[in-house]
């Protein structure tokens, strides 16, 4: 399953400036086969450590944190060569071993030309709990997520339409295969970005199958929080996770702690919501309240909204019959709402952008805020064609972007400063974009 990751480590290989590489991520979203396909494709050989199931290295690293002695054990331990450049050495579930980690400082500083890719599916929990000694500028950091529309369009053998959609959005004309990249954006929202939800649709078409798949996702997460969290943490992490699909149901989608339980507050659940920040396992998105640039600076920290990581979790979680999505003008128009603007949420974050939205008391909202090239731009999300609203003209006339986005059933298209673009093409937009 090609995984679009594969550029950034290209990128990484071929770096001067190349440091240990450290991959965050939650579970189950494909980190160990990355790893372990871009080794076989592009080294020689390929040493895969693993500190969960392989207690005997924590031993290598208990002595010293030479690196020359820690490699010579290493390729004693595996019975293999390790060659500067020529062997990547892959460091999985490196939160398992504290001095591992601390190890890649080392390795920066005095044996650097050794390529060591790190990841772990926890790691950012416990490293923000303090727990380890972060090699702080020693290490360059990626974080992966659930495939998103464009890895599912590969996935499902449709390339030659992500060129067309490319081109349509580059022109800004209609495209002429709009209908059948809308059913394969509906498909997406039931089967969702995990590898494991994807490849069951592959091998069976069975959305049945993928909804148990993600079942067993849902219940792993639950489970880390019961092995992972505090006890003070454990029950309150289950609570906010569990209270994210009503969250999202309300017509103010803001995260509001009453939600939980009617004595819920904010100063008793921050931990958590952190937590599940850490783990990947949400997305946040914070209210801002001026539209100019940069955004950080108006960020409303008591303000915010929490999204699915993956949007087939969260139609899962619906409990919506997968045709009714296919169908979707058989849904309300909440439940459109809720599956675009999750969905719209997780494509943007797996494009590198930071997820902000704006309001303005309680007459206008913007669903998603995003920096392109030193400008805040507006984006509205719309779960079909009907795409008339008033907040994109409050805001265009408070800050006056340079343009502003509309997301929707509707096809490409640009009129009075508006770009219109189709829900399946979301994956378009990039940071760096002119």
């Amino acid at each position: 399953m090609k995984r679009l990751i594969e550029r950034r480590f290209i990128e990484w290989k071929n770096s001067v400036n190349r440091k240990p590489l450290l991959i965050y991520g939650a579970r189950q979203i494909g980190k160990t086969y990355s790893m372990i396909a871009f080794g076989k494709e592009y080294y020689t050989n390929t040493v895969y450590c693993n500190f969960e199931s392989t207690s005997d290295l924590h031993v290598i690293f208990e002595r010293d944190l030479d690196p020359e002695r820690i490699v010579r054990a290493i390729s004693t331990m595996y019975n293999t060569q390790i060659t500067k450049g020529g062997t990547l050495i892959i460091f999985d579930e490196i939160q398992a071993c504290e001095r591992a980690l601390t190890s890649l400082k080392y390795f920066q500083e005095q044996a650097n030309d050794y390529h060591i890719v790190a990841a772990g599916s926890l790691l950012g929990l416990a490293v923000n709990r303090g727990h380890y000694s972060f090699p702080v500028g020693k290490v360059d950091m990626i974080t992966m997520y659930p495939l998103s529309f464009e890895e599912f369009l590969l996935a499902t053998d449709n390339e030659k339409l992500i060129s067309l959609i490319k081109k349509a959005y580059s022109e800004f004309s209609p495209f002429a295969l709009h209908e059948k990249a809308m059913d394969l954006y509906r498909t997406y929202l039931i089967v969702g970005g995990y590898p494991a939800a994807v490849q069951t649709y592959l091998d069976t078409s069975d959305f049945n199958a993928v909804r148990a798949e993600q079942s067993m996702i849902s219940n792993a997460y639950i489970a880390d929080m019961a092995k992972y969290a505090t006890p003070s943490d454990m029950l309150k992490s289950i609570e906010v996770y569990n209270s994210l699909f009503a969250q999202l149901s309300k017509e103010n989608t803001k995260f509001q702690y009453s939600v939980i339980g009617s004595k819920a507050r904010a100063r008793d659940y921050e931990t958590a919501l952190a937590w599940l920040k850490s783990a990947n396992v949400v997305l946040r998105c914070q209210r801002v309240t001026d539209g100019k640039y940069p955004l950080a600076l108006y960020e409303d920290q008591n303000s915010f909204k929490i999204y699915y990581s993956d949007v087939g979790l969260l139609t899962m979680r619906m409990s919506i019959a997968p045709n009714a999505i296919l169908q979707p003008y058989n849904l309300s128009d909440k439940a459109r709402g809720m599956m675009a603007e999750n969905y719209v949420a997780e494509q943007l974050t797996a494009n590198g952008f930071s997820l902000h939205y704006w309001t303005s008391g309680n007459t206008a909202e913007i669903d998603f805020v995003i920096q392109q090239n030193a400008c805040s731009i507006p984006v509205e999300v719309k779960s079909s064609d009907n795409v008339k609203a008033k907040s994109l003209q409050t805001y265009v006339k408070n800050y006056a972007p340079n343009y502003s986005i509309r997301v929707s059933a509707k096809n490409f298209g640009y009129d009075n400063g508006i770009k219109s673009i189709p829900l399946y093409a979301i994956f378009c937009l990039h940071p760096d974009e002119t």
